[in-house]
């Protein structure tokens, strides 16, 4: 089950990026986050740009609703989701892993 949390701007989302991917999209979960492969590398942020804008287009989400909190250089990232509670945040996470199959 991926991990949501409430905050005052939103909820916080755990994410385990895979940068360097043969393509990019939501690929499943893995321990209580939600998995984004992107084929950019983890160089001077592309990777987290990348991570950012398959998070907003997978939720449905305009790019700045979807902020990196932290994790910068990590595999395991905090992700802000601005203006949503946990129930929404929770279906348009369901949403996409079941649209990732």
């Amino acid at each position: 089950m991926i991990e949501l949390t409430r905050s005052k701007e939103g909820v916080l989302l755990n994410v385990h990026a895979q940068p360097g991917a043969r393509r990019n999209g939501v690929t499943g979960e893995h321990a209580g986050a939600i998995r984004i492969a992107v084929n950019a590398p983890p160089d001077k942020g592309k990777a987290n740009a990348a991570i950012l804008e398959v998070l907003a287009g997978a939720l449905g989400l305009k790019p700045a609703q979807v902020a990196l909190i932290s994790g910068e250089t990590s595999r395991r990232k905090r992700v802000l989701l601005a203006g949503l509670d946990v129930d929404d945040a929770a279906r348009r996470v369901e949403a996409a892993l079941t649209a990732a199959g």
